[in-house]
């Protein structure tokens, strides 16, 4: 009865509009896949980071690629709506906040233009009765304090069933107020300030409207008082839904610490957050923590690891952590025209 094929086609030149906080391993994550469905690539570098994206265009010329395969747009914020716009534009990528997706978003929703968006998190760690509570803390130090908190995939809530919550509460304050604060150069130093003044000024509101609402301060819940945008490592306990420590990304070096009262109560709290990027689930029962995890609305769950971008799996979120994905077979079909041949 004839033929049929089923073949990828580029679309033509992808938006990459990239955020500071990794500025090598988020472009290439977005441009590496792009080239190689031989699409082309204009990168929007946050312009605080400029000099990265510069430096990783000059490579593809290095590599033998054309010259102007992957490009660097050297403009404002103010007009990127124009660039998703430009006709030479078939799609558009983005890692940011969930605010810049939804803007962008609708611009490339409003031209009718491929869109992934990889957003925003507030990531659930959730620690089960029969977790190992020194694996769980060290983990938990890790999770919360890379890159100073300010990472999309970073554990932001810590929900606890209660035979453990006390004792993981004092362990993980005691790992968070033993961090050096200091310049990022200094060797010394194990916890470097926020990016921008806007994002200590946001971080310090959240918590002092949780600890209004309620909140329980543990550890730190000030700014420092030192040169540089710099904030306490902090942990908060007792936090619960209708406060931001809950219901917002904390991005920046506070964590949220939650009571439950049993798995399920955990996996219904993790699920309550208007975020869905990552979540980990740490138990003594593997099979038990699988079957968690495949009720966790994120787009990666973990079971006793910390989550991580690979770039041999797929990674993205839902709800407002956004959507389509990147890396692996799934992110290099993102932009690309899977075209049906009939003969």
């Amino acid at each position: 009865t004839g033929r049929r094929m089923i073949v990828y086609d580029p679309l033509g030149t992808i938006l990459a509009v990239m955020p500071w906080n990794f500025p090598y391993w988020q472009a290439i994550r977005a441009v590496a896949p792009l080239v190689a469905a031989g699409n082309a690539a204009a990168i929007k570098p946050a312009p605080n980071v400029m000099g990265s994206a510069l430096a990783l265009e000059a490579l593809f010329p290095e590599a033998g690629f054309p010259a102007d395969l992957v490009r660097v747009l050297r403009v404002p914020e103010g007009l990127v709506g124009q660039a998703v716009a430009h006709p030479a534009v078939v799609g558009v990528t983005l890692t940011g906040s969930a605010a810049a997706g939804a803007a962008v978003g609708a611009l490339a929703g409003a031209a009718v233009k491929k869109a992934v968006m990889e957003l925003g998190g507030a990531d659930a760690f959730i620690v089960l009765a029969d977790a190992v509570l020194d694996d769980c803390c060290s983990a938990a130090e890790t999770a919360r304090m890379r890159v100073c908190g300010q990472a999309c995939i970073a554990a932001k809530r810590f929900i606890v069933e209660r035979p453990l919550y006390e004792d993981f509460a004092r362990r993980l304050a005691e790992r968070l107020s033993a961090h050096r604060p200091g310049d990022p150069d200094d060797a010394a130093a194990t916890v470097g300030p926020l990016a921008r003044l806007d994002l200590l000024e946001n971080l310090d509101r959240q918590v002092r409207e949780s600890l209004a609402a309620g909140a329980r301060l543990v550890a730190g819940g000030h700014r420092l008082d030192r040169p540089g945008f710099f904030y306490a490592p902090t942990l908060l306990a007792d936090v619960r839904p209708g406060m931001p420590a809950f219901d917002e990304e904390l991005f920046g070096p506070v964590a949220a610490l939650i009571a439950a009262e049993d798995a399920d109560d955990a996996l219904a709290l993790a699920n309550a957050s208007p975020y869905g990027l990552a979540g980990s689930v740490w138990t003594a029962d593997v099979a038990r923590g699988v079957a968690l995890a495949r009720r966790l609305e994120v787009g990666m769950a973990t079971v006793n690891a910390v989550p991580r971008s690979d770039f041999r799996l797929p990674f993205g979120g839902v709800k407002r952590s956004g959507y389509g994905r990147e890396l692996a077979r799934h992110g290099l079909l993102e932009f690309a025209n899977i075209k049906t041949i009939v003969v």
